[in-house]
């Protein structure tokens, strides 16, 4: 069953078109996660779905409903079943974590141990429901949104970079608590981000969005291994584009040949090389010069000079850092998807 889908939708403020025809479906349960830079449209598209903005064309279906056509909002926001969680949560200081989560349900609604369930549902201690947003940490307020969103029972759940605010690794713990009781609710979720790593580990499907437009949706692994268009390839991932003449399903670049991924024909054309696809190795033709490298203590981007490209990206082991200046020489390996030159 698909729980949203969005046709053809747009919406302009002023002379920008923030929406330019979005096509979307998520079907029950799954996680879609909308990335993209920052302007792209990707909260805009979050405020249209919740009924928070109309549009100005197209459609937005939950179910079975049709809750927006032509631009124009058919069922309000409070009756489309959807939950929704800010950037910084917005919890009303002035309540408990009892009462954050339980605002603006009837008391036939408020069913006793609702709010315990819920905490232990986003691995949170119980305990937390009599205190307050103040005492709590951003992880723990994040939580408790979320919590407060899934009380009402939402058949969607839209995120709008709910962990932005957080450090590198409460960022990736609060997200994964947070599917994890999305999913045991039976709640589909559109999480948006400007985090790469966040869309890629946390959702079922990927949604890449340039200024106002899904340039390319599909599982992670193939929007990151099979990019639709450069834009997704280097937004999605570092990497590095390269001129290539293809012939018989190879790709000859300055620095390599990689294996085609489809038939394009021959020609020139470009290609996109994941660092992984670049291997320091002892034995090789080809010669690169050791920039610089960004380390991330598991691995390493090394950046290369190499003569016929400016700039070249490497993936090592974090315990395999060559030193800046060195020559050392590379092998490419794998598949990329061609582009037009």
């Amino acid at each position: 069953m698909t729980v949203l889908r969005t046709s053809s939708l747009t919406r302009s403020f002023g002379s920008v078109r923030a929406l330019d025809g979005v096509d979307l479906e998520i079907a029950d349960g799954a996680v879609l996660a909308v990335l993209g830079p920052s302007g792209c449209g990707k909260t805009t598209l979050l405020r249209v779905i919740a009924g928070f903005l109309s549009g100005d064309a197209g459609e937005v279906s939950l179910g079975d409903r049709v809750v927006l056509s032509d631009g124009r909002a058919r069922v309000s926001t409070k009756h489309r079943n959807i939950g929704y969680v800010p950037q910084e949560g917005a919890l009303f200081p002035h309540l408990d974590v009892a009462a954050n989560i339980t605002f603006g349900l009837s008391r036939r609604e408020r069913r006793a141990g609702d709010v315990a369930d819920l905490l232990a549902l986003l691995e949170l201690d119980p305990s937390l429901a009599s205190r307050y947003p103040h005492e709590l940490s951003g992880g723990q307020q994040q939580r408790v949104a979320v919590a407060r969103a899934l009380a009402r029972k939402p058949s969607l759940l839209l995120l709008d970079e709910p962990f932005s605010s957080l450090d590198a690794s409460l960022r990736e713990s609060t997200g994964r608590a947070v599917m994890r009781a999305v999913q045991a609710r039976g709640a589909a979720a559109l999480l948006v981000t400007h985090d790469q790593n966040e869309a890629l580990s946390l959702a079922d499907s990927v949604g890449v969005m340039q200024a106002g437009k899904v340039v390319q949706v599909g599982p992670p692994i193939e929007v990151y291994a099979h990019p639709a268009t450069p834009f997704v390839a280097s937004f999605v991932g570092a990497g590095t584009v390269l001129s290539a003449t293809v012939a018989d399903r190879v790709a000859h670049t300055p620095i390599g040949d990689f294996d085609v991924a489809e038939d394009v024909g021959s020609g020139p054309a470009q290609v996109f090389a994941r660092p992984e696809q670049v291997r320091i190795v002892e034995d090789s033709k080809v010669v690169a010069t050791v920039r610089g490298f960004d380390f991330h203590g598991h691995d390493a981007t090394v950046h290369l000079g190499v003569d016929g490209h400016p700039e070249v990206l490497c993936r090592v082991g974090g315990d395999e850092l060559p030193t800046i200046g060195d020559e050392v020489r590379i092998l490419t390996h794998g598949r990329v998807t061609v582009y037009p030159a």
